[in-house]
Order: C-alpha cells, then sequence, then structure tokens
C-alpha cells in the first residue's frame, strides 16, 4: 500500500506542476515563440520537477528500497498521468484522442514520451 500512496503522490506533484507550468507556456510562451519551441523550454525544467518530486517523495513516504518497489512506484505515477492526460486534458483542449495524437509536433512529441519514460523509472534512479 506504501507504494501506491507514493505513486500517486509522485504523480500529483509534477501533474500539479506540469498543469501550472501548461498554463504559462499556452497562455504566454506559445504566443511568442510557438508551440514546438515553447514545449521544449518547458522540457528541463519538467525534468528537474520529476527528479524533485521522486527524489522528495521517496524520502518522505520511505518508499522500499527494492529497485521493483520502486519501478512499481513510477509505473503507477505513470499509468495516473496517462489516465489524466487522455481524459481530463484531452476534455479541456476538447480533442479527440485521434486528433491529439495527429496534432502532436513530431518533435517535441517524441522528447515528451521520451520524458514519460524517465518519469516512470524515475523513482528508482534517485
Amino acid at each position: 500500500m506504501q507504494v501506491v500512496k507514493a505513486g500517486a503522490l509522485y504523480f500529483a506533484l509534477v501533474f500539479g506542476a506540469g498543469f501550472v507550468l501548461g498554463t504559462i507556456r499556452t497562455l504566454w510562451v506559445v504566443p511568442r515563440v510557438g508551440t514546438r519551441t515553447a514545449e521544449l523550454i518547458e522540457m528541463p525544467i519538467m525534468l528537474a520537477v520529476t527528479i524533485v518530486a521522486a527524489r522528495w517523495t521517496v524520502l518522505h513516504l520511505s518508499a522500499p528500497i527494492m529497485w521493483s518497489a520502486r519501478l512499481e512506484m513510477g509505473c503507477i505515477a505513470l499509468v495516473l498521468m496517462l489516465i489524466a492526460e487522455f481524459s481530463f486534458v484531452l476534455w479541456i483542449r476538447g480533442l479527440p484522442i485521434k486528433e491529439y495524437f495527429a496534432t502532436r509536433d513530431p518533435v517535441s512529441g517524441a522528447a515528451y514520451y521520451l520524458l514519460l519514460v524517465v518519469f516512470a523509472i524515475m523513482p528508482r534512479l534517485v
């Protein structure tokens, strides 16, 4: 149960930061530099948030040291992130999932998917 709590908290921290940064990106950065550049600018910040959130969650919730438990924590957080992305975020944007994938920029989209993999394994790495 501790792993599930840790995964949920880790997800909430990163999703919350991403929601705030995504709002800033969409409203202020995209109009100035374009979507691709804005998303690529945001990614190092989200990587830092991911590292800090994983480390903080592991330390404060005393997540098990076993690599499998930490990987499970990351996978739980990833599943929650994908559920949030494909339901809440698409609902806000008013996009069907097919259009979401069709409109993703190939460069920043690939970087985003790589960041999701890093997000899943980060609890194991910290």
